[in-house]
C-alpha cells in the first residue's frame, strides 16, 4: 500500500487548523504549534492515522463490505463523488436525509419507489395519465435521485462510514455510533476526535486537503477489492479443479461397477446354462427300451457273478 509523503502533505495545506480561540482542547495531541493565532497539525500525526484508517479500510473491501462516503460541504461534494464512484460504494454528497441509517427500512422504500417510476415509463402506464400527474411524478423522481440516488444499490447498512467534517455531518455521527457502525473521519482542530473511531487530523476545509486524504483511501479500497478478486479466482479455479476431480472419480467407480456387475451377469448366466443342460440330462429317455431295462442298462455288471451254465446235451444210444 501506498504512503503518505510529507511534502505532498505541507503542499496542500494539509497542516492548516483552525484558530487558537476555536480549537477543541481534545484535538491537542495531534497539534504542533500554534503561528499567528492559528493552530499547525503534527503530519507525521496525520500520516501515521491516514494509514491506519487506510489499513482499515482495506480489509473492510476486501472482505466485500460496502463503505459510505459522506461529505456536504461544497469544497467535498464534486471530490467525493468523482473519487468514490470509481470503486463503486455509496455515498452522500447532498442533504443527510435525517435517519438514513437509524430508520433504514423507510430509505429503502423510497429507493424502490424510484425503481417503479422507472418501470412506470418503460410501459405504457404514463400514456394513461394526465400531463399533469406525469411532470409531479417526473419531478418527484428527480428530486428522490438528487437525494437517494448515490445510494440505490445500498441494500443493507454499511459496514463503515467515513465523514468529512464531524461538526457538519453531526447526525451521521450520531447515527451511526448508534448502530455501531465503524466511523472514520477527517477531524479539524475544532472538533472531538473522540467521536469516531478512526480520526485523521488535517484540514477539513481546503480541497487539497480533502483530496489528498481521500485519495489515499480510495487507493487502499482499490486494494483491497483487487486482492478479494484475485483470492475469489483462485477459489474458482480449486474449486473448478475439485469438481473435475471427482467427476473422475465418479466415472473411474461407475466403470469399475460395471464391468463388476457385467462379470457377475456373465457368472449368473452360465451357471443358468449349465443347470438348464443339467436338467435336460436328467430328463431324458432312452428310446425303444422300457424303464427297466434303462435302469438295467445303468446298473454296474458284477464282476465275481458267474456265466450261466449251458445246457447238457442229452446222448442217445443207438
Amino acid at each position: 500500500m501506498t504512503q503518505l509523503k510529507f511534502d505532498n502533505l505541507l503542499d496542500a495545506g494539509v497542516h492548516f487548523g483552525h484558530l487558537k480561540r476555536k480549537w477543541n482542547p481534545a484535538m491537542a495531541p495531534y497539534i504542533f504549534m500554534e503561528r499567528n493565532g492559528i493552530h499547525i497539525i503534527d503530519l507525521y500525526k496525520t500520516i501515521a492515522k491516514a494509514d491506519e484508517a487506510a489499513m482499515a479500510l482495506k480489509q473492510i473491501a476486501k472482505s466485500g463490505k460496502k463503505i459510505l462516503f459522506v461529505a456536504t460541504k461544497k469544497q467535498a461534494k464534486e471530490i467525493v463523488g468523482e473519487l468514490v464512484r470509481s470503486v463503486n460504494m455509496p455515498y452522500v454528497t447532498e442533504r443527510w436525509p435525517g435517519g438514513m441509517l437509524t430508520n433504514f427500512a423507510t430509505i429503502r422504500k423510497a429507493v424502490r419507489k424510484m425503481a417503479s417510476i422507472d418501470k412506470m415509463k418503460n410501459d405504457d402506464t404514463f400514456t394513461k395519465i394526465s400531463k399533469r400527474e406525469r411532470l409531479q411524478i417526473i419531478r418527484e423522481r428527480a428530486k428522490l435521485e438528487k437525494n437517494l440516488g448515490s445510494i440505490a444499490d445500498l441494500t443493507r447498512l454499511p459496514s463503515a462510514i467515513f465523514i468529512v467534517d464531524i461538526l457538519k455531518e453531526k447526525i451521521a455521527v450520531a447515527e451511526a455510533k448508534k448502530l455501531n457502525i465503524p466511523t472514520f473521519a477527517i477531524v479539524d482542530t475544532n472538533s472531538n476526535p473522540n467521536e469516531v473511531d478512526y480520526a485523521i487530523p488535517a484540514n477539513d476545509d481546503a480541497s487539497k486537503s480533502i483530496s489528498i486524504i481521500l485519495e489515499h483511501m480510495i487507493r487502499a479500497i482499490e486494494e483491497g477489492l483487487a486482492e478479494r478478486k484475485v483470492a475469489k479466482d483462485i477459489q474458482d479455479r480449486e474449486d473448478e479443479e475439485e469438481r473435475d476431480e471427482i467427476i473422475i472419480e465418479k466415472a473411474s467407480l461407475k466403470t469399475i461397477e460395471e464391468q463388476e456387475e457385467e462379470e457377475e451377469a456373465k457368472s449368473l448366466k452360465k451357471a443358468a446354462a449349465k443347470k438348464d443342460l443339467a436338467g435336460k440330462i436328467k430328463d431324458a429317455e432312452i428310446p425303444g427300451e422300457t424303464e427297466d431295462e434303462v435302469k438295467k442298462a445303468r446298473k454296474p455288471l458284477d464282476k465275481t457273478s458267474k456265466k450261466p451254465a449251458l445246457g447238457k446235451k442229452t446222448i442217445t444210444k443207438k
